[in-house]
């Protein structure tokens, strides 16, 4: 990781604790999903929307870094259990494995870098609400059009999110996500298990922990990238979040390490 980029990260983050004393009303959590690669099991309610973004970068050990910006993503409640999802990205080098809810092609082999841009569209749906140990529940489908670079099919990508509230508000979230991908030699599949832990630290400050894992199904050389990732999100104003989490890969095949720092805005 550059080391400009851990100043910014660092300056930013002492900001926000700064802010984050100075106002002591009532906040709640807004349930972004770009806090971590496992996404929230809560939808926006009706008539409110939330815009999240991220600036993703990807350390990626045998072919050049990837930048992925800005992963905006609107959702838009629609009812109590259901809201609409749009999105645009681009990526600069697609190759390797994104680390977020955003979708992009495996890139070239060939050490060039290869530029992308898509749009997302889509649906999330509560399936269950917690009672006991029946947990929160939901499930997302999105699909992922490439406006510009090397491919031109639409990617489907269903989600299923599981998460149970435990004591002292922390949260436990769990996750499958399904890609069927188009590569280089034609489509292929992707599942991405992942489970998180929250753990609330104050009103307004959240950490995490997680791991997610993403394995191929259907390329001559299958691939497997696991991660590790810490992160944690301050909600500076009242419907204004920021966060940090970073990750490092514990396989061959994933990237050496990532970061990604973004926002979350309801209105």
């Amino acid at each position: 990781m550059r080391v400009w980029q851990l100043i910014v990260y660092f300056v930013v983050f002492w900001k926000v604790i700064f802010f984050a004393s100075i106002d002591a009303q009532e906040f709640s959590d807004l349930g972004t999903d770009r806090d971590a690669f496992t996404p929230s099991t809560f939808t926006i309610m009706p008539g409110q929307s939330l815009i999240e973004g991220s600036y993703v970068f990807i350390d990626n050990r045998t072919t050049p870094p990837t930048n992925s910006y800005p992963e905006l993503l609107c959702r838009c409640g629609a009812t109590d259990r259901f809201e609409w999802r749009f999105g645009v990205s681009y990526v600069e080098n697609a190759g390797g494995y994104l680390v977020t809810n955003a979708e992009g092609s495996e890139g070239r082999g060939d050490g060039t870098v290869a530029y992308e841009s898509n749009v997302l569209f889509g649906f999330k749906a509560i399936t269950t609400e917690q009672s006991g140990w029946i947990p929160q529940s939901c499930v997302i489908v999105e699909g992922f059009t490439p406006t510009s670079g090397d491919l031109f099919g639409t990617a489907p990508v269903p989600t299923v999110a599981i998460g149970w509230k435990l004591a002292n508000e922390w949260r436990l979230d769990t996750a499958i996500r399904y890609v069927y991908a188009e590569g280089s030699e034609g489509w292929f599949n992707k599942w991405s298990p992942s489970i998180v832990l929250r753990l609330p630290v104050t009103e307004r400050w959240e950490v995490h922990g997680e791991f997610f894992s993403t394995t191929t199904d259907g390329l001559p050389h299958e691939k497997t990238s696991s991660f590790l990732s810490p992160g944690t999100h301050f909600i500076l104003a009242k419907n204004l979040e920021l966060g940090i989490r970073v990750g490092w890969g514990i396989t061959n095949d994933a990237a050496h390490f990532f970061s990604d720092a973004g926002f979350g805005y309801r209105f």
